[in-house]
């Protein structure tokens, strides 16, 4: 008999998670790549290098619930035949609750943008998004790194190392290079240098999203950059309080929209959209145009599979993505069968 899983797929502007959960909603396999900017040969790339370290271990699976997430969440969808495309906010709140019920905030900072999560009761109450300053992202750190010639992975272990670390204007890229650039030209260790960078990090983090907010215990800090052990050590120092790295801390987002996709399904009761894992090897590309039809000059994202078009979204009106919305709708209705007599209910013809 097949093992029954559900599959998660959180894309990132820079690293794409696909993971497996099992009946008991634990990751029995996960993928953290780049995405490269290519975000539908990383999510094919990542289906079969998952499938087949899954089946290694399990033999056949049956994948029965999709869900997916981040900021290509759409274009995942769509791609894989998800059965909930769901917003990263809903995502990581959910496996954080999972993981830590007693949660009330969550610290989540990716590649290139940045959250705080609000949860109240096992519910999320306010959060707050930053997507325009790179000074608190996980790409800012990236770059410090690779110019200072140390591994990002080495990154926490120079900060926890510092006896007195320097102060970085941190509320802007540009100012906290030139800072720790300055510091260098002054003679601070990298120790010190990376120490104030990471208290720089945090503080800038905090003054744009949780300004005005309460912040309590238990603080829960996930996504890439929650690797990092001195980003850690800075936010419980400024804080003043314990934070807890989940053991999943990089998948979250992913493993949260894979359990919410099958809960949804087993209170529809309906089966799984999943494609398969053929769909891999099915030609896609995308396109973007401008629609002049008013106004609002809408940025439209088309996406073409075998040389057909399956999807369009960005548009406000919904004058190009309803065309697909209603083909699907067509399609649904003429496979639904009569409950008395049990045989498919053909559309009559356009023409």
């Amino acid at each position: 008999m097949s093992k029954q899983v559900s599959l998660g797929i959180d894309v990132g502007s820079v690293t794409t998670k696909v993971i497996f959960v099992d009946e008991n909603d634990e990751i029995i396999e996960g993928l953290y790549i780049r995405t490269k900017g290519n975000p539908i040969d990383t999510i094919k790339y990542g289906m079969i290098e998952a499938h087949n370290a899954i089946t290694a271990k399990f033999g056949d699976i049956e994948v029965v619930a999709v869900g997916t997430t981040g900021s290509g969440r759409q274009l995942a969808g769509i791609v894989v035949g998800a059965d909930l495309v769901k917003n990263e906010i809903s995502a990581h709140a959910y496996a954080a609750i999972h993981e830590v019920p007693d949660v009330s905030t969550i610290f989540e900072i990716g590649g290139q943008d940045s959250k705080i999560i609000f949860i109240r009761n096992g519910a999320v109450t306010d959060f707050a998004m930053n997507t325009v300053c790179a000074a608190g992202t996980g790409s800012f750190l990236d770059h410090q790194a690779e110019r200072i010639g140390i591994d990002i992975e080495k990154f926490g272990d120079y900060s926890i190392r510092a006896s007195n670390p320097v102060r970085i204007a941190g509320r802007c890229t540009v100012f906290a290079e030139s800072d720790m650039i300055h510091k260098q030209q002054m003679g601070a260790t990298s120790e010190d240098i990376i120490a104030g960078l990471s208290e720089s990090l945090v503080r800038n983090y905090l003054n744009n999203l949780a300004r005005g907010k309460e912040l309590l215990p238990q603080f829960v800090f996930q996504g890439g950059v929650s690797e990092n052990i001195g980003i850690v050590k800075a936010f419980e120092e400024i804080i003043g309080s314990k934070v807890i790295v989940p053991k999943n801390n990089k998948l979250m987002g992913a493993w949260g929209v894979a359990m919410l996709a099958k809960r949804e399904l087993s209170i529809t009761g309906h089966k799984t959209n999943f494609k398969g894992f053929k769909i891999t090897e099915v030609e896609h590309k995308t396109r973007v145009f401008y629609c002049d039809g008013c106004a609002n000059n809408c940025e439209v994202y088309e996406v073409i599979e075998n040389g057909e078009t399956i999807a369009y979204w960005g548009d406000r009106c919904g004058k190009w993505s309803n065309k697909i919305t209603s083909k699907v709708r067509k399609a649904d209705r003429s496979e639904r069968r009569s409950p008395e007599e049990g045989t498919p209910l053909k559309m009559k013809s356009d023409n």
